[in-house]
């Protein structure tokens, strides 16, 4: 069984494209070449692959000549993201590499922008990114602090060749529809309706030296990034915890609840309460890890639905196909027909 990389909601899609639909753009067909097709689209509890998001993600800042797709009154234009990364390459460590990637978007956007404050009393050491909003512009919703957030802290930890630990967020915004997919992208503790907005970062990356190269940038900068979204998610709740471990692990051989419970050192109603404080049953992660392995799988197109099917604990393909049609919206030959379609396509289209 592969590895899967994880999906996105099509919920986060959705605002991605309100957003070029904001700025004058059609991106539906820019979604239909990265693969997304329509009747996705109209299912809520559709989702879509990390690298489906990604081409949609780039597609639409080419076309805005904007990679903060018009969410500041000054455009962040096309290269300013490869030329972050070169300026951010040649730092000595993990805390000047922060410190360039935050004054070059203070250079870019004119909104926007973050202060870095260290420290903290002895038991809670961290690095703070605290959100600096222009008077007078547009109060910034969630998808403006994370594209901010997952340009600059996609790149350090990329550059230290680790995930940075995130400690809490606060937002000043509402909470957004797609509440549950930024918990995944930051971290379990955040805050929304806040009087500030600030993420807490693990203070342990600013002494870690930069392990990265220009050769190295080279296939890093063709998927980012929008990779981000899905590599740096958070690890470190419940729910991780036990998606890894039943993706290590044969479909077949998925234990019960009991049984996983064990395996974690925690008492069944200890996980079951834990879970639920974070959105989730242990049967929900089964479910969304059965259906992520499932997409990643119809991407294989020497394998038939009906082995998909059974690869992913459905003794009958009609089932599988049921199931499929639940979480996208589609039929599993609809959705590898319009991924086909996305491969295909050459890289500079």
């Amino acid at each position: 069984m592969k590895s899967d990389k994880g999906t996105i909601s099509v919920a986060m899609v959705e605002e991605t494209l309100a957003l070029a639909r904001a700025s004058g753009l059609d991106a539906l067909p820019l979604a239909e070449a990265a693969g997304i097709a329509a009747p996705m689209l109209a299912s809520p509890r559709s989702r879509v692959s990390s690298a489906q998001y990604g081409a949609l993600w780039a597609a639409i800042a080419r076309a805005l000549d904007d990679e903060f797709f018009g969410q500041d009154s000054h455009r962040m234009k096309s290269g300013s993201f490869i030329a972050m990364t070169q300026t951010a390459l040649t730092a000595r460590n993990g805390g000047q590499a922060l410190a360039r990637a935050v004054g070059f978007m203070r250079l870019v956007l004119d909104d926007l922008g973050v202060e870095i404050e260290t420290g903290g009393d002895s038991d809670a050491q961290r690095v703070r990114l605290r959100f600096v909003e222009r008077e007078g512009a547009k109060p910034p919703a969630m998808f403006a602090y994370a594209t901010w957030f997952i340009l600059v802290y996609g790149l350090v930890c990329w550059l230290v060749g680790r995930r940075i630990p995130l400690l809490e967020a606060r937002f000043r915004c509402a909470e957004p529809p797609a509440a549950h997919e930024y918990r995944l992208m930051f971290c379990d503790a955040m805050r929304y309706g806040q009087p500030e907005s600030y993420v807490d970062l693990a203070p342990d990356f600013l002494d870690l030296p930069v392990i990265q190269t220009v050769k190295s940038a080279r296939p890093f900068l063709r998927d980012a990034p929008g990779s981000f979204i899905v590599k740096y998610r958070n690890p470190g709740s419940l729910a991780a915890r036990v998606r890894k471990m039943l993706r290590a692990m044969p479909m077949s051989a998925w234990p019960g609840a009991d049984q996983l419970a064990a395996r974690l050192h925690v008492a069944e109603a200890t996980m079951r309460r834990r879970l639920k404080q974070e959105g989730h049953t242990y049967q929900s992660i089964k479910d969304d890890l059965r259906r992520d392995i499932a997409i990643g799988e119809l991407q294989d197109t020497e394998r038939t639905i009906a082995d998909i099917a059974s690869a992913v604990g459905f003794a009958e393909p009609s089932a599988f196909h049921r199931a499929f049609r639940k979480w996208t919206g589609m039929r599993p030959t609809d959705y590898r027909l319009a991924r086909a379609g996305f491969t295909r396509r050459p890289e500079s289209d």
